[in-house]
């Protein structure tokens, strides 16, 4: 099937209860049964069912089938936030004195994750170009993982994934993309190459803004090595997807990340119209990134643009989309409040992937953490302005960030 068509018609779109076209909202704490014996093979995992929605439950578990098979994994597991995605995700076969190599263009939020993971002992080795010639100099025997951005947020530095992988695989580690910029419906990392697929699905994947969640697709194909990731030792029996086993029945379940039903529930109906909302975000950032480069006095950055050095990734890898977010530089921190000021249509707000345009500085927000160094290296200054592309008319959005920025930046 075509991404669309599998939305509506996938393997994973069947067998709801009273056959519901959709799944029902399973909003309970825990579920009954008819005795102690098949409630006690439940909780030992020998019988199928449900035990307690922190464990496990019937609408999520329909998200993360969506989710597993729209990405092309074997399994998936729902988290409460994206932060608690990435949290979990690494946390699951990473132990003290193990060490990351990462690209140090980094969404800010997951850079301050990191120095929490450094408190535990994890070392964390950044690079300015997530490129195995640049890799290989961090590269030895505590190396555990290669982590990246697919899109970087907001740098929008693009990933080659199958030479990651390649890499990664040739030293034994696995490749672990945080692909919520791009969406399945733009690329899929597993098929390119990665292991462990991260999303904040409170971003794309909602589209509307309303919940807060995140996911873990695995692929179930990295051969783990249990000398050289112990802590998935335990779980050795199950070969390759030892990794989803550990997770969803011993790391998730004892850190209690789980997402909500109801947020798994409005999570699905996103899913529905993903592949048409992410067609025409795409679509009308191209359009306004390639508008607002003709100004003067604004430097704009976005995939799709020719002066963008990964300019032949986007054709290779994300079907000629460079993604829905850009960026303008307009001088000066007070210029960027200045145009954020004037638009009329976009929403300031610190998320992106919603259905509305939503504007942002950076710097002063979800950076405002980080030093000036980590920012930068990161593509956030002072005059840096976020901007993630919603499904409004592409003339209407061209028109507005032309006259903000034509009467704050050029003073016409």
């Amino acid at each position: 099937m075509e991404f669309n068509t599998k939305l509506l018609h996938g393997r994973s779109v069947t067998g709801y209860a009273d056959n519901s076209i959709l799944p029902q909202i399973a909003q309970v704490t825990a579920f009954a049964y008819e005795s102690a014996q098949a409630q006690e093979k439940v909780f030992a995992h020998q019988a199928n069912g449900f035990a307690y929605t922190r464990i496990g439950n019937p609408t999520i578990a329909a998200f993360e089938q969506r989710m597993a098979e729209l990405e092309g994994g074997m399994s998936a597991i729902a988290c409460s936030s994206g932060m608690a995605a990435i949290s979990m995700g690494l946390l699951n076969f990473l132990s003290a004195g193990d060490e990351i190599i990462a690209a140090s263009g980094l969404y800010g939020g997951t850079i301050d994750l990191f120095s929490d993971l450094e408190k535990l002992g994890i070392h964390v080795n950044y690079v300015e170009k997530l490129i195995p010639e640049e890799i290989h100099k961090y590269t030895n025997k505590h190396t555990k993982v290669i982590y990246g951005e697919f899109i970087s947020n907001p740098g929008l530095s693009v990933l080659d994934i199958p030479s990651l992988a390649e890499y990664a695989h040739s030293i034994g580690v696995p490749l672990v993309i945080d692909a919520t910029t791009v969406t399945p419906y733009v690329a899929n990392p597993i098929s390119l190459g990665a292991d462990i697929v991260i999303h904040s699905t409170s971003k794309y994947v909602n589209g509307s803004g309303n919940s807060i969640s995140g996911v873990i697709v695995d692929s179930g194909k990295f051969p783990w090595d249990f000398d050289k990731y112990p802590a998935l030792s335990d779980f050795r029996k199950y070969g390759k997807l030892c990794y989803s086993i550990r997770l969803r029945t011993d790391l998730w379940e004892n850190f209690g990340g789980c997402l909500s039903p109801m947020n798994a529930y409005l999570n699905v109906l996103g899913l529905e119209t993903l592949g048409l909302r992410m067609e025409r975000i795409n679509r009308n950032a191209k359009e306004l990134a390639a508008a607002l480069a003709e100004l003067e006095g604004v430097t704009v950055r976005h995939p799709s643009l020719p002066t963008h050095e990964n300019a032949d990734l986007v054709q290779e890898e994300l079907k000629g989309y460079g993604g829905g977010i850009l960026t303008l530089r307009v001088g000066s921190k007070e210029n960027a409040f200045s145009v954020i000021n004037s638009l009329k249509l976009a929403t300031i707000a610190s998320n992106i992937g919603d259905i509305r345009t939503l504007v942002l500085h950076p710097a002063s927000t979800i950076f405002s953490k980080n030093g000036k160094e980590a920012r930068e290296k990161a593509g956030v200054f002072d005059d840096t302005i976020r901007v993630s592309v919603g499904i409004e008319d592409a003339k209407d959005l061209i028109e507005d960030f032309t006259q903000a920025i034509e009467a704050v930046v050029n003073k016409k």
